[in-house]
């Protein structure tokens, strides 16, 4: 669950939500807008990029208006800003206009730093979106949402939930959400035991995006796991294969948006976002290093070896190597 700052008024001049959950900073834009729209079912909502966000567009969207209308302004991806835009938003931080909330989206790294820090100086309400890349993070994730939700879960059940379904947050809510709207009383491991066997092996997806992040420790914990719990070998191959022919995709392609992309390269536009933030390491020789050793983990699998296990640890600790290829000379 995205944490709060103490001023915690959805209807704050400027809200900044700092981050790169996905699931946590839509809903930071959802919780300002449904709070925006109470007040003024009329309310202009204008959702932006960074590309859509030129010298002087801020101010057009935030000049008094003759029938002083509720607007909520919502800036995606803050911190590619152009320099200039930057000195625009700075200016409205100083002077943000009544019945006008801003919404500033931030991955909250190095990039763009000044921008966070001159919202932070001008006292905006701010909500925390991190990555949950731990276990335990993603368990606290979903018994918040079974307390928001006003349900009560056992912990065995919260657990076996996150090792069936896996790290993807939107895939979480979604099935604490169906739990809640299909059973009565105590959710317990049975009752999800009953709705998602078969899940494990979404594991397999898990140990592919651990390893084209570069995070080796996390990938092969995720593999162990995933072959303690019955997940054939081939699945995981396809999966690593998947991962790294993504990255290697993108980096051929051209830029431009998501959902141009999307159509261009046969990917759902949230994996053209996800893929962008996994191949900041990659270099077109980590792209060829990696799909080897992904083709020679598949033979292991297949009979080409003695240890399918070691074959795809091996592919896994090569992979996650050659994420962090770029800047090591």
């Amino acid at each position: 669950m995205a944490r709060k700052n103490s001023d915690d008024d959805p209807l704050a001049p400027v809200t900044l939500a700092v981050g790169q959950e996905d699931l946590l900073l839509d809903r930071a834009v959802r919780e300002v807008v449904a709070a925006a729209k109470a007040a003024d079912a009329d309310t202009d909502v204008r959702d932006l990029t960074p590309d859509q966000l030129q010298p002087g567009t801020l101010a057009e969207l935030t000049s008094p208006s003759l029938f002083a209308e509720r607007k909520v302004v919502v800036v995606r991806n803050a911190q590619d800003l152009s320099a200039d835009t930057v000195k625009d938003v700075k200016a409205y931080l100083g002077a943000p206009a009544e019945e006008i909330t801003l919404v500033l989206l931030h991955a909250g790294g190095a990039k763009g730093k000044a921008l966070l820090d001159a919202a932070r100086k001008a006292g905006a309400r701010e909500v925390a979106c991190p990555k949950m890349t731990k276990p335990a993070d993603r368990l606290a994730f979903v018994r918040g949402e079974f307390r928001a939700a006003g349900r009560s879960a056992t912990p065995e059940a919260c657990q076996a939930l996150v090792d069936a379904i896996g790290s993807d947050l939107r895939e979480l809510a979604s099935a604490v959400s169906q739990l809640v709207a299909d059973v009565e009383g105590t959710i317990d491991v049975a009752v999800v035991g009953r709705y998602y066997t078969g899940r494990a092996e979404a594991s397999s997806f898990e140990v592919a995006d651990r390893a084209v992040e570069g995070r080796a420790a996390e990938a092969l914990e995720a593999l162990r796991w995933a072959l303690s719990t019955g997940v054939a070998p081939v699945l995981i191959t396809s999966a690593l294969a998947q991962g790294v022919r993504a990255i290697g995709k993108l980096s051929s392609a051209r830029g431009g948006r998501p959902a141009d992309l999307a159509r261009e390269l046969g990917m759902p536009p949230w994996k053209i976002d996800r893929v962008r933030q996994q191949m900041r390491g990659w270099t077109p020789d980590g792209v060829a290093v990696a799909l080897r050793a992904v083709a020679e983990a598949d033979a292991g699998v297949k009979g080409g070896g003695e240890d399918p296990d070691y074959a795809l640890e091996k592919a896994v600790v090569v992979i996650a190597r050659a994420a962090r290829s770029r800047g090591r000379g």
